[in-house]
């Protein structure tokens, strides 16, 4: 896989990542209440796999995401991404991020998106994968829920966090905080983070190394990055805001990561 841009186009960063040798594929998750939209990849005819629940960004499971599914199955995971606020909208409708956040994101709670995640896990389990080796990465709203998600079940192992919010949420749902559970996290979580994010200060992040230092064995084990010229959605390829030292860094970082604590 390459960072690097596409031949003939300097302008273009977005990362495609071929499907040789995986198995992949959109699929109807099972869920409490009926079934969600998902995608999988994995190392094609291969069983016993390490699994990644792969949390979205603010837009939903789009083309990037499943890429990242894609990438962690080239590097031997199973990786699940599922569409964690289907019942709320269609957030592919959406170029207006506050108007998202109003419509669709603001409405989602962190207990549906617990359950969904429960549900990712348990087809894992049932579809290749070795659920005694769960991890999970997240990217902005997806990163606040990795930490969030790390805290709550004890089956994850380790967890990566890419620039997710620590000391607020999105909307009137949210009841905790990152920095109100960090300390008590299930896995260690790797956080990875812009300084120049504009929308997470990094008074926030070492508030969190402070949490995390005080914390349980899987907080004191947990590390944090900055990368100090990069800003928020930083491995987001496809979008200006793309920083490729940063994400090339960060990826390298969580590979490192999960092959520590998932094997």
């Amino acid at each position: 896989m390459s960072f690097a841009p596409a031949a003939g186009k300097p302008a273009d960063t977005t990362i495609h990542t071929d499907t040789e040798g995986l198995a992949h594929g959109d699929f109807q998750l099972p869920v409490p209440d009926g079934t969600i939209g998902a995608y999988h990849a994995a190392p094609q005819g291969k069983s016993g796999l390490p699994v990644v629940l792969v949390v979205q960004e603010i837009f939903g499971v789009h083309e990037h995401i499943k890429d990242i599914c894609r990438r962690l199955a080239k590097a031997g995971y199973l990786a699940v991404a599922a569409e964690l606020y289907q019942r709320q909208g269609d957030a592919s409708q959406y170029t207006d991020v506050p108007k998202l956040i109003a419509d669709i994101v603001a409405k989602v709670p962190d207990e549906q998106v617990y359950a969904d995640l429960d549900a990712c896990l348990a087809w894992a389990a049932q579809h290749g994968g070795d659920a005694t080796r769960a991890g999970v990465t997240g990217f902005c709203w997806g990163g606040r829920l990795t930490w969030m998600y790390a805290a709550r079940n004890p089956a994850i192992k380790a967890g990566v966090a890419w620039y997710g919010k620590l000391s607020t949420g999105h909307g009137p749902l949210i009841k905790q905080m990152v920095l109100d559970v960090a300390a008590e996290v299930h896995a260690p979580v790797l956080g990875l983070y812009g300084g120049k994010d504009a929308s997470i200060p990094l008074e926030d992040v070492e508030a969190l190394k402070a949490r995390l230092a005080q914390g349980n064995a899987a907080a004191r084990a947990s590390e944090m990055v900055v990368y100090p010229d990069a800003g928020h959605g930083f491995l987001a390829d496809y979008r200006p805001m793309y920083d490729e030292a940063a994400a090339r860094d960060g990826w390298q970082r969580m590979l490192a990561w999960f092959k520590r604590y998932l094997g």
